[in-house]
């Protein structure tokens, strides 16, 4: 589906609400690097033979409730749904992690007929360093998520996140595919490291520098 202007917060919501995948760029037409996200955007929209994937290019400004509900702090902002619920989002000129983000969603199964197993591989993927946590970075909701994310940041490591208060299954059913009951989960190559106590181990060791580089 070519990518579509849209104009409206009410008509932004059904998109959001819809059981398709979707691709959110927020933007503003007075940040010169919103058009670059915007041409990327444009031309991954028409290469893509996916017919459940829907790109949709907003005005931040012109949807500010949302925006705000959403935690769109900046733009450009790039927000990735999966039957409704955010999965990933990338934020600045970062036309890599943009692209890989959606040929992720693409692989993805959607709607009833997705298979936990196959999305749990595919999320766990999402980005060569992966954190399941509580909260986002910027507002972690446990003690634990605030320490692991203090550990990567000490580091430079750079990495992608997942909120599984936001999502039950995934909060679930990660904790029988990784046989790692607690949170937050620490992936790198799709492989689990641990939780925050053996990151903690690890960085205090040195192994966890040598483990982000390889990665």
């Amino acid at each position: 589906m070519p990518l579509v202007d849209v104009n409206s917060e009410s008509e932004l919501r059904k998109f959001i609400e819809s059981e398709r995948k979707l691709v959110v760029s927020f933007s503003s037409s007075n940040v010169p690097q919103c058009d670059h996200v915007y041409s990327v955007l444009k031309i991954l929209s028409e290469d893509s033979a996916d017919p459940e994937i829907a790109f949709v290019n907003v005005d931040a400004v012109a949807v500010s409730e949302v925006a705000k509900q959403l935690k769109v702090d900046s733009v450009p902002t790039v927000l990735f749904f999966l039957s409704g619920k955010e999965i990933n989002r990338v934020s600045g000129v970062d036309i890599p992690d943009i692209t890989k983000a959606v040929m992720n969603l693409q692989s993805m199964s959607n709607g009833s007929s997705n298979d936990l197993a196959s999305r749990l591989h595919s999320l766990v993927n999402m980005a060569p360093i992966m954190l399941f946590m509580k909260g986002s970075p910027e507002e972690p909701r446990c003690g634990f998520s605030r320490q692991i994310i203090s550990i990567l940041r000490s580091n430079n490591a750079k990495f992608g996140t997942f909120d599984i208060l936001q999502d039950e299954e995934v909060r679930q059913g990660l904790k029988s595919y990784s046989n790692w009951p607690t949170y937050p989960q620490l992936y790198i190559k799709g492989e689990l490291v641990g939780g925050v106590d053996i990151v903690r181990e690890l960085a205090e060791s040195g192994e966890l520098a040598q483990m982000l580089t390889i990665s």
